[in-house]
């Protein structure tokens, strides 16, 4: 049986066609394999965030004795569109003011802004938050079950209609020549959320909403920063690769005061809600010590992927070598998101 040779150039050395060709077959099989991995786990990760507030409530609950508030579930899944909507739109912001100290950066080619898009998410979670205060903290089945008017007559029920308004401004603010005005309202949200997390009935409620302030904005701007940064990666990747390189450095040097202060602020937040002697038994017997302990965990799997990410920006000489790592900090971070609404939705843990 006769057998196909490649063709000889000069001197019988193989032909250029034929060199050419052989590393790419053989790269070709493992660059699949990536792929379909990377695809799996983000998958993966997606449906864990999906389901999180669909079942973590009784997952949570299953065993403590504690009672389910109705609509847990709905409050959790609600509160997650919020802070997503609230990263989305800081991030932008806090990305693109971190791209202007770039020299060179192809500022003209920013990724298309995704801000109007989450200021109407925000503003529909709002609605349903503000529409459950209305019914005196229960799920409503019709209009004749929620008392408007009784909005206004209550702390909550105020910081509701503050976070609607909060949202309707950042909408237009998206719109406008300067989107970067959003910033404002938006923080008008955060600080109503750190607010009512902490009623005045709660022992020195000023230090766990201050806590609350610095642990929720840093959050946002940790997640909602990098997602933006990642998009004017890929943006840039075929013609300024370098200028996305550098974003992403001033990003990570940030990012670690930022993961410092959420540390030191959840830490506080969680003895003053926990005495020492309780943290170990309620972190396993209750549902808001589960939940923390997830969050706790997740959080655990970032910072790991944040140092390989960090190492490669450092020593790889490809300039995107930490997209990867990045990418998957990301996706993580958005089942942090989805767990930290859970914890809002939880009862609080006693305090023995």
């Amino acid at each position: 049986m006769s057998s196909i040779q490649p063709s000889a150039g000069p001197g019988g050395e193989p032909a250029a066609e034929a060199v050419a060709a052989t590393p790419r077959a053989s790269h070709r099989a493992p660059r699949h394999r990536s792929s379909t991995a990377r695809a799996v786990t983000v998958l993966v990760l997606v449906t864990v965030a999906a389901l999180v507030p669909l079942l973590g409530p009784s997952v949570a609950l299953s065993g403590t004795g504690e009672a389910e508030a109705p609509g847990t579930a709905g409050i959790t899944f609600l509160r997650t569109v919020m802070f997503a909507a609230l990263c989305v739109q800081l991030g932008e912001v806090y990305a693109i003011r971190l791209a202007r100290r770039v020299p060179g950066a192809p500022l003209d080619r920013e990724p298309r802004s995704w801000a109007a898009y989450a200021a109407v998410a925000g503003l529909v979670s709002a609605l349903g938050l503000a529409s459950v205060v209305a019914t005196g903290n229960l799920v409503p089945h019709q209009l004749s079950d929620m008392d408007i008017g009784g909005l206004y007559a209550s702390r909550d029920g105020r910081l509701a209609l503050l976070e609607v308004n909060a949202f309707i401004v950042a909408l237009l603010c998206s719109r406008s020549r300067r989107p970067s005005t959003a910033a404002l309202p938006l923080a008008a949200v955060i600080v109503a959320e750190a607010l009512r997390a902490h009623p005045p009935v709660e022992d020195t409620p000023l230090i766990g909403t201050g806590l609350t302030l610095v642990h929720l904005t840093c959050g946002v701007l940790w997640a909602g920063g990098l997602l933006q940064v990642l998009r004017m990666m890929r943006l840039w990747r075929p013609f300024a690769p370098e200028a996305g390189a550098a974003v992403l450095g001033l990003y990570a040097r940030v990012a670690a005061v930022l993961f410092a202060a959420i540390t030191v602020t959840g830490v506080c937040s969680t003895l003053r809600r926990m005495p020492p002697s309780t943290v170990v038994d309620q972190l396993t017997e209750t549902a808001y010590g589960r939940a923390l302990l997830a969050k706790v965990l997740l959080v655990v799997a970032v910072a790991v992927l944040a140092l390989l990410a960090r190492r490669r920006l450092r020593t790889s000489p490809d300039p995107v070598a930490a997209y990867s790592p990045a990418r998957g900090e990301v996706i993580v971070l958005a089942v942090v998101v989805t767990v930290s609404a859970l914890l809002t939705a939880l009862p609080l843990p006693i305090r023995w």
